[in-house]
């Protein structure tokens, strides 16, 4: 098979939870422990950190990814879901795994595969821990896919985990309140490993802190030791959060343009702290540095990513209640004439507590992305509009995008969001 074909092959073979919901998803390690045996297990090859978390998770794997490459190591990140490329999901110092390695790791092992059955992300892991073991890396920065207890990725025994926050998403499969959830992301910690956790949420806490003794790992509640003290947008690419940490004042200057950065940023300054503790040698410089260039050195984007100027038109990620939350507080900031909304979800998320969410005096446009797991256009609209939400249902995302930017002048902002499958078709 030639790499589309490839390509194919794992999209039509494999269940994908993004594309078709819990009937991908596997509730045990089964078969990522025979795919890990069968592989003479890659994981044990190279270091590791291990990110969770219900937000925030990506964001903070690429920042933790690229202070380190600024250090001068040779790093893996292991991220999903991918947007525009599968390839995203893969990469060692900022490159995509080659289409090659692709190609050759599916085509080798086949017939193993159509035996045993794995789903698409079981797949996916063992591939991405196969290529870091066969590229020597120094270190992986690894995010978990969905919970953290039963997740592929926690075969792995980490110099470090992290758990950025705990929300109500994906609650048919992980639990239905904080508790139960918190749980399953607790599942991460793992014997003698520090463990941070990115915000104190005080319903919770219990939960962390007990499976942190059990296990005998240390654990520190980044948002208690780091202090964001102010926020300035510096330009359209640049943002300065003034921070305290350990008695120092911090300017940090990043390019992802998120206000709920300040929520990921204080996670990760612990981290390189650990990591240095450890006997990595990371420089001050290469902290700043890394920051202030995550998307050109680690290639993450769609958060509150600006893809034009007059009319401004922006994109986010954010898809469940936390995450639009933290969105439409950024509008809300923002400068505009009027507000032209690209709307469109998954059938599974709580379609209400979004819809509840987002600012009435915009002007919307409802779509569908392309995947099983859509919410159907109309039928959002319908919703919306029981929450005073008005404007039209468009079958495609690029129909939709379209009108909006015909509509739009050039001082109008144009927001683009709902779902990473509505972002990954206007990025």
């Amino acid at each position: 098979m030639n790499y589309q074909e490839t390509i194919e092959y794992l999209y039509s073979s494999l269940p994908i939870f993004q594309r078709v919901g819990k009937a991908a998803y596997k509730a045990d390690l089964g078969n990522t422990l025979a795919l890990d045996e069968h592989f003479n297990h890659p994981h044990r090859k190279f270091k590791s950190i291990h990110i969770a978390g219900t937000n925030g998770k990506g964001s903070t794997s690429h920042m933790t990814a690229a202070i380190l490459q600024k250090a001068g190591y040779k790093v893996g990140l292991y991220t999903s879901p991918h947007l525009r490329d599968f390839r995203e999901r893969i990469r060692i110092n900022g490159e995509m795994i080659p289409k090659d390695e692709v190609t050759e790791f599916v085509n080798l092992n086949k017939d193993f595969f159509d035996k045993l059955k794995p789903s698409f992300f079981e797949m996916t892991v063992a591939l991405a821990f196969n290529y870091f073991a066969k590229e020597n890396i120094d270190i992986a920065v690894v995010e978990v896919g969905l919970g953290g207890r039963l997740d592929s990725t926690n075969i792995i025994n980490p110099m470090i985990s992290i758990i950025t926050n705990i929300g109500l998403d994906h609650t048919d499969l992980l639990g239905d309140t904080l508790e139960k959830i918190a749980v399953e992301k607790a599942g991460i910690i793992k014997p003698n490993v520090p463990v941070i956790i990115g915000s104190t949420q005080p319903e919770i806490i219990n939960v962390f802190k007990n499976k942190a003794k059990e296990n005998n790992a240390s654990i520190t509640f980044a948002d208690q030791v780091v202090t964001v003290k102010n926020y300035i947008p510096i330009s359209d690419n640049l943002q300065r959060f003034e921070m305290e940490y350990k008695g120092n004042n911090l300017n940090i200057e990043t390019d992802l343009l998120g206000h709920y950065q300040r929520f990921n940023i204080p996670p990760v300054l612990v981290c390189v702290d650990l990591l240095k503790e450890m006997g990595l040698n990371i420089s001050d410089s290469s902290i700043y540095e890394g920051l202030k260039a995550v998307k050109s050195t680690t290639g993450l984007m769609g958060r509150w990513q600006i893809l034009g100027k007059n009319p401004t038109i922006v994109c986010d990620t954010g898809h469940n209640t936390d995450g639009i939350k933290l969105v439409t507080e950024q509008i809300q900031k923002a400068t505009f004439k009027n507000l032209h909304m690209v709307i469109g979800m998954v059938a599974d998320k709580n379609i209400d507590g979004i819809l509840a969410l987002l600012p009435k005096n915009a002007i919307y446009y409802f779509t569908q992305a392309k995947i099983p797991r859509a919410l159907n256009s109309l039928k959002l609209k319908e919703k919306a509009e029981t929450f005073d939400l008005k404007g039209k249902a468009y079958s495609s995302v690029s129909d939709a995008f379209a009108a909006a930017k015909k509509a739009a002048s050039n001082s109008d902002l144009i927001f683009v969001g709902g779902s990473t499958f509505i972002v990954a078709e206007v990025v």
